[in-house]
């Protein structure tokens, strides 16, 4: 099933930019706090309409500067010959996606290092372009905010808690001493949990001192913080299984073809019950319009399977996602999340040599665990 979790704005030096659909909940949350509290403490006398504008304006111009900051990021990336396929924004800011770790502690080091650089050099900007406007004006107001958001995301990013920028700094140079980049992440992670767990202390302090609000925002740091560590942790054991394995390690060749006139009700009883068939090709006079898959069949009511053709339900051939049959097995399960898909239909020479799917690749950990096991 196709979900889209993301919408594609363009692309920057052939890097695609995203966003992430959770992005619009964060803009409308921040234009509303600086146009209810900020703007009006600020600039006296202005209209609802002159504070919502330049609220908008000023979470445009900040979510601009996150964006530059994953650029940062990516350029760098790009300079140690690292493959970086999008930057997504999403409610907690921006991600870029790097095909594939570094391959030093250096350049571990200067990557992690850019995004925060250009933080800081863009809080200098707004700062100094902020000293030419007329003071307490509009613009003044906008580009002093602007240059504290971009100072505190700096500092916030050089936090060494892992997978903040300081925590993959942390990591480089964990990385330099001990020459192992696998326990490296384990220890910046870790270490990353242990700060995250101080945030949350810190915040259940504050918020029984009678500070709820500061004491909540630091909680739910402390709660981010530990949930991305743990996470890191998770992601780096997957990495390490799926290491060095192929699509073709893990594909179910087992699709089958099936005409577009096809009816639900047919495709049951002659494919699946019996048969345990879970993916199907969809063709008319031999040319493929799209894929089927069983979770959309499991959406048609038992009254309407008989009258309903498969090609009713299929998934159309541009929207079907396609992975090369010798692609890293990693790689391809980060394009299944990103993509929001349950399934990939590998190639082969421009031939459908079988299909990715998630319980394929899950079956094919559950065999590796067992065998190491």
């Amino acid at each position: 099933m196709m979900i889209r979790k993301h919408i594609t704005l363009g692309r920057i030096s052939g890097i695609s930019i995203d966003l992430d659909c959770s992005w619009f909940l964060i803009f409308i949350l921040l234009t509303w706090m600086l146009a209810a509290n900020y703007f009006p403490l600020e600039i006296k006398g202005g209209s609802s309409i002159f504070y919502w504008a330049i609220s908008a304006f000023t979470a445009i111009l900040f979510f601009i500067s996150v964006l530059l900051h994953e650029l940062g990021h990516s350029f760098l990336a790009r300079r140690f010959r690292i493959q970086v396929n999008r930057i997504t924004l999403f409610i907690f800011g921006g991600v870029a996606e790097i095909k594939q770790e570094p391959p030093s502690a250096w350049a571990e080091f200067w990557i992690a290092l850019a995004g925060p650089a250009v933080s800081f050099f863009l809080a200098g900007i707004f700062y100094f372009s902020g000293l030419m406007a007329t003071s307490r004006s509009g613009v003044w107001v906008m580009l002093s905010y602007l240059a504290f958001i971009n100072f505190i995301l700096a500092l916030f990013n050089l936090i060494p808690g892992f997978p903040l920028d300081g925590g993959r700094i942390f990591r480089a140079f964990v990385w330099g001493m001990i020459h192992n980049f696998r326990k490296a992440t384990m220890i910046a992670a870790n270490t990353g949990r242990f700060i995250a767990y101080g945030f949350i202390i810190w915040g259940i302090f504050l918020i029984i001192s009678g500070n709820l609000f500061n004491g909540l925002w630091l909680a739910f740091i402390g709660w981010f913080l530990e949930s991305a560590a743990v996470a890191q942790i998770h992601q780096q054991t997957l990495h390490d299984l799926l290491a060095g394995h192929t699509v073709m390690d893990a594909l179910s060749p087992d699709i089958q073809s099936v005409s577009s006139n096809t009816s639900i009700q047919d495709l049951i009883d002659h494919h699946i019950i019996g048969k345990g068939h879970r993916y199907f090709l969809v063709k008319e006079k031999h040319k493929p319009l799209g894929l089927l898959v069983l979770h959309r069949i499991k959406e048609i009511p038992h009254e309407k399977r008989k009258e309903t053709n498969v090609s009713e339900i299929m998934i159309p051939e541009e929207e079907v996602r396609e992975v090369n049959l010798k692609e890293n097995l990693w790689t391809a399960l980060k394009e299944m999340d990103h993509d929001g898909v349950n399934q990939l239909v590998v190639m082969e020479d421009q031939r459908i040599a079988g299909i990715l799917s998630r319980e394929s690749i899950l079956s094919f950990i559950h065999d590796i665990q067992e065998i190491e096991a």
